[in-house]
This record gives structure tokens, C-alpha cells and sequence, in this order.
């Protein structure tokens, strides 16, 4: 199965069902807080995962539940209909020892409606002394129900064995025959009104793509095919991404999960910052998204036109990003303005170079002169009175 990006798992369930600690077992992560209390997960939960050779991304939807004081029967056909709508396969979780509820059989007639993959789990079944507790799940109607346990990892391996018919390999993902025939894929990220649309009407040199003053005018990944001197280009333009606690609005969930589905998509991404915020908490966790997804990036300090300058701003701008992004040092800075088009035209440029080092293979001799000569500078501390080679 060729597939360009990773299927997404959606974790799908009412509070307390133990969806963060399938989420950490799945991405072999610690990233989701577990606490054995209903609604902790206030945080954007995304991560990759891999089984054998198998390979997916996860998204626990209890980091979708609103800040507010909604109905909680509400906020579940929220995280229900997201698992329809944006993924591929649904991982609806129960709780095996609290039993069938209510709340259970109004989430599983949501999914019936779907025709993805769906898989019904019975968590918190911690060994054969309690598979007896599954029996009653199967009154919702489906077919087949896996009773595991997510803290122990108790018959895991049965539910991702037969997940594992649905995933692509590694090196489908990785060797995408798309990807290197077609355009170059450049996805757009950035937090709301950094001026992600307007760059793409800049390079379009179109008003194709609705632009605003407005935080929050994009909601969907939005793709744009330009031509450059005989080349191709594939923008991706995304929904800005907030800061957790902002999202209230069911449609900026769907953003946010776009935003991430769109950078697994791209082969360069170009990160926006607003120059009239400065760098912020948020633009930090996305840019490391960026890097953790292994995928070249450029960052481009928008709104540049604005900034009262003088000889040493630009410098000054590059050192603070530079000591701040330390995990991102190599990635190339550019000083825009998507509005006048000032410096837009040498993004093209900069996006051919990190792809082409992206792609860039370094043979053995070279790797191992390389090592020759850091540990002929710098050696390796003695171990055990030997020298390691």
C-alpha cells in the first residue's frame, strides 16, 4: 500500500477510559499527563508510532475537550465526529471495569456511521482473570471487541497485529514515487494572522486564498499549484494553530489536526513569525514539530516592512532566534513581507536548498574520515583504562 503520508489513529471515548496511556504505549512516549482523573488532557496530544514495520500517527481527541463548562455528552460527539472526519482509523476505548454506559453506546452509534477502519477497546482488562468483563460491550453491535489493558500492555499485540493490515511500511511513506516526480510540497505553518494566506497570494500573485484581518479565517489545508521557471510548487496553506486553551470553536480543532496532517504531507516547511508578537511558547512547540517530524524548514520572520530599524536589527533578530531555537540552528532565517512581496521572491531558492540536504546522502568513507578527524580533535574519554574506538 503507497501512501504519501502516515493514517492517522484517532483515540476516541468518553474521560477516564485510559485513551492517554494507549496514546504513550502507541508513540512508546511519555508525552500525554496520566492522572486517574476525568478531563487532564488539556494539551494537543500528536504523535507518531510505529508497529515493527509498520508505521501511523495518533491523535488522542481528549485533548480536543473545551475549556468550558459544556456538556459532556457534547463534548464527546465533538471528539467522535473529529475521529470521522479527519482520520483514517478509530480506536473507540471503554472502560472495562466501570462497565457498558450510557455514554458509551451514544459515542459507538456516532462511529456506526462511518465506514473507517473501527476499532472497539475494552481498556483496564489487566489479565484472563477479567476478559470475562468484555462479554457485555458487545451489546453495542460490533463485530469484534479487543479487551486490553494499556497500562500493562495486556493482549496489545492482538489489536496492532490486526491494525497492522491497514498501515503502511516505513519505506512507503519514506520512498513516496509522488513525491519525487510531482511538485515540491511546501506546507505554510504558523499561528493565526501571521499572514500565511498572503504569502501564497504573494506567490500566486492572486487573491485565490481568502486573507483577514480576522485570526482564524483559514480552516482547512488549502493546496495551490504555482509554476516557477518551469517548475512546479505545491503550497499548502494551513489553519493557524493556537494555543490550546484558545480553541473553543469545533471548526479550530479541525485546524489543528490539519496543521499537523499538512506538515507530514510536505517535504519543506515554512514556519511563519509575526514580527509584531515576537517569538513565542507556541511558535517554539510547532517549530519543534517541525524538526521532530525530521522534515527541512525555513523560517520566515514576516511583517519585516513594520519593524523601525537600523544596520544591527536584522543581526540582532538572528542571534535572539538563533539562542532561543538552539534545537533549530541550522534551519535558514529569511526577513519578509508577504504584503509588499519584500524578499518573497528568495523563498523558492532557500526551499530548493534544505530539500536538497534533506535528501542529501553521505557516503561511508566521507562519514568515516568525518569521525577520523572529531576524534582526532576531540578524543573520546578512556573506559575502563581503553580508548573506544
Amino acid at each position: 500500500m503507497a501512501s504519501k503520508t502516515r493514517p492517522l489513529i484517532a483515540l476516541v471515548g468518553r474521560p477516564n477510559v485510559g485513551k492517554s496511556r494507549l496514546f504513550n504505549r502507541l508513540t512508546s512516549s511519555r508525552a500525554a499527563i496520566v492522572v486517574d482523573m476525568p478531563g487532564v488532557t488539556r494539551d494537543r496530544h500528536y504523535g507518531d508510532g510505529e508497529w515493527y514495520d509498520k508505521v501511523y500517527n495518533v491523535v488522542d481527541t481528549g485533548g480536543f475537550e473545551p475549556d468550558s463548562e459544556d456538556v459532556l455528552l457534547r463534548q464527546m460527539r465533538e471528539q467522535a465526529q473529529l475521529a470521522i472526519d479527519e482520520a483514517h482509523i478509530v480506536f473507540f476505548m471503554m472502560d472495562g471495569r466501570a462497565g457498558l454506559t450510557a455514554s458509551d453506546r451514544e459515542i459507538a452509534q456516532l462511529l456506526r456511521m462511518t465506514s473507517k477502519p473501527m476499532y472497539a477497546i475494552v481498556n483496564k482488562i489487566d489479565g484472563p482473570r477479567h476478559d470475562a468483563l468484555v462479554g457485555e460491550f458487545y451489546e453495542i453491535g460490533f463485530e469484534k471487541i479487543f479487551g486490553l489493558s494499556a497500562e500493562h500492555g495486556y493482549q496489545i499485540d492482538d489489536l496492532m497485529d490486526d491494525v497492522a493490515d491497514w498501515l503502511p511500511t516505513r519505506r512507503q511513506v519514506e520512498d513516496d514515487p509522488e513525491g519525487e516526480e510531482g511538485p515540491l510540497r511546501i506546507a505554510v505553518i504558523g499561528k493565526p494572522n501571521a499572514g500565511k494566506s498572503t504569502l501564497i497570494n504573494q506567490m500566486l500573485g492572486t487573491e485565490r486564498l481568502l486573507t483577514s484581518a480576522i485570526p482564524g479565517t483559514t480552516r482547512d489545508a488549502i493546496d495551490s499549484l504555482i509554476t516557477v521557471d518551469d517548475k512546479d510548487y505545491l503550497f499548502i496553506d494551513t489553519a493557524g494553530v493556537r494555543r490550546r486553551k484558545s480553541i473553543s470553536a469545533l471548526e479550530e480543532k479541525y485546524s489543528v489536526v490539519q496543521a499537523f496532517k499538512a506538515i507530514d504531507r510536505a517535504e519543506v516547511t515554512l514556519y511563519m513569525l509575526d514580527v509584531e508578537e515576537g517569538l513565542t511558547e507556541q511558535d517554539k512547540r510547532l517549530i519543534r514539530l517541525c524538526k521532530d517530524k525530521g522534515k527541512p524548514h525555513i523560517l520566515l520572520v514576516n511583517k519585516w516592512d513594520l519593524v523601525a530599524k537600523d544596520t544591527g536589527t536584522a543581526g540582532e533578530w538572528v542571534k535572539q532566534l538563533r539562542h532561543d531555537l538552539d534545537y533549530a540552528a541550522y534551519a535558514p532565517i529569511l526577513f519578509i513581507s508577504a504584503l509588499s512581496g519584500q524578499r518573497v521572491h528568495k523563498i523558492l531558492a532557500a526551499a530548493h536548498k534544505v530539500h536538497a540536504e534533506w535528501q542529501r546522502r553521505v557516503p561511508t568513507a566521507r562519514l568515516n574520515k568525518w569521525l577520523e578527524f572529531t576524534t582526532q580533535r576531540t578524543s573520546p574519554p578512556i573506559y575502563k583504562k581503553k580508548r573506544p574506538k
